[in-house]
């Protein structure tokens, strides 16, 4: 959980969240434990759809046109980093939409 947590602060805009982040964790252990699912490939168009099909509509409940652009904006956020942690990036997600209690355990 350390390295998910050290992960998140970097790109956070608050303290974070540790229960989102256990709890995506939780959901997410499954997926996050294979090396093609464990990152988010923001350069491919069907994986910005899933992320925003699966995790934004299905898991928050979101709708509306700005999710396209709140994905798009959190490729941009962490393009530094290669490796695009899955768990940071849905965190950054919820905590953009004032999701994080949604998620947490």
């Amino acid at each position: 959980m350390t390295e998910h947590l050290d992960d998140v602060k970097k790109y956070a805009k608050g303290p974070v969240n540790e229960a989102a982040v256990a709890g995506l964790l939780k959901t997410y252990r499954l997926v996050l434990s294979k090396p093609d699912s464990r990152y988010v490939a923001c350069d491919d168009a069907g994986e910005r759809e899933r992320v925003r099909e699966n995790f934004l509509k299905k898991k928050l409940g979101l709708s509306g046109p700005d999710l396209d652009t709140a994905v798009e904006e959190t490729c941009k956020a962490m393009k530094a980093d290669r490796t695009k942690s899955r768990l940071t990036f849905y965190y950054l997600l919820a905590e953009r939409f004032g999701k994080l209690d949604a998620v947490a355990g």
